[in-house]
């Protein structure tokens, strides 16, 4: 019988090849894994919206406000000021829409970028069922850094659960557009 030769071999790749076919392998499959973490995880805050939630504020009453209480749970932030007629005009809505979404665990926070007495004697004319916190002129520059490029009021800024922001918006709100923006936050 007649030896036959073996059935020829595929020639393997170079050894630069190889090791380029094995990185890249695992690069894929690091890239994989990172994408799944980053998946489960979320999107990373930005540095203002970390910021934001290390805030302690002092309120009219003589407490403090602080940011971190609300984290986990959506979250209505509105900039405004006494001597704004638009913030004023919206304030009742927001607090309507607080009254209407505290009891599914939102919270709503008005940040007044405003001197201490005129906010007070304003809260003792029209008392709103949400936190208010003293800003200052100090709160126009936080809300620039929250997506507020002209620093106008009022200025009004969603957060979801996760602490980052899902909506913003220069100008007066009104209780229809923040019950659209709550829904389609739970979508």
């Amino acid at each position: 019988m007649k030896d036959t030769p073996p059935p020829a071999e595929a020639p393997s790749p170079a050894p630069g090849r190889r090791h380029l076919l094995i990185g890249a392998t695992a690069l894929a499959a690091a890239g994989a894994g990172l994408y799944s973490f980053l998946h489960a995880q979320g999107p990373a805050l930005g540095a203002a919206e970390s910021r934001f939630w290390t805030l302690e504020l002092p309120q009219p009453d003589g407490a403090t406000l602080r940011t971190a209480a609300f984290r986990g749970k959506p979250l209505l932030l509105n900039f405004w000021a006494t001597w704004c007629p638009p913030c004023i005009k919206e304030l009742p809505e927001i607090d309507r829409f607080h009254t209407a979404m505290r009891p599914q665990g939102w919270g709503v926070i008005g940040l007044a970028v405003d001197a201490p007495t005129p906010v007070r004697n304003f809260l003792a004319r029209q008392p709103l069922g949400f936190p208010v916190a003293l800003a200052g002129l100090e709160g126009t520059e936080m809300s620039r850094e929250l997506g507020n490029t002209q620093g106008a009021l009022p200025f009004t800024v969603l957060f979801d659960a996760g602490g980052r922001i899902v909506q913003r918006k220069l100008g007066e709100t009104h209780r229809a557009e923040l019950q659209a923006w709550a829904a389609a936050l739970h979508r």
